[in-house]
């Protein structure tokens, strides 16, 4: 059941984008920063981590969830170092997908030539 529970959370996150993105004139950048101050914002009041209970990884793969591990990472490390821990904490969790995600779009751009 998790299973049908995480594809159908996934499934309205990216709906209700793709319904945002065809009824208004904000761009897929726009949208994409929605979602993850969305994330963040239900992360700071400890909803997020509900829905990752209840759902499980479907939770965990659209960009609401980049919002949660900014948050999450900042919090934790706020109460470990205080002010100085949500500057520092906040990249913590997510620095290995920024670091892949800027590793990996190199290596494909040597190998496939852009259009324009």
């Amino acid at each position: 059941m998790i299973y049908l529970y995480s594809f159908l959370f996934a499934g309205f996150v990216s709906l209700v984008g793709q319904i945002i993105l065809d009824n208004t004139k904000l761009t897929a950048g726009h949208i994409t920063s929605i979602f993850v101050v969305i994330g963040a914002a239900l992360d700071s009041f400890s909803f997020y981590d509900k829905i990752i209970a209840h759902v499980g990884g479907g939770a965990l793969v659209p960009i609401t969830s980049f919002g949660h591990s900014l948050i999450h990472g900042a919090l934790a490390k706020a109460e470990e170092m205080g002010f100085i821990g949500l500057l520092t904490g906040m990249f913590e969790l997510t620095a290995s997908g920024i670091t892949a995600a800027i590793l990996f779009t190199f290596i494909l751009l040597l190998i496939f030539k852009p259009q324009n």
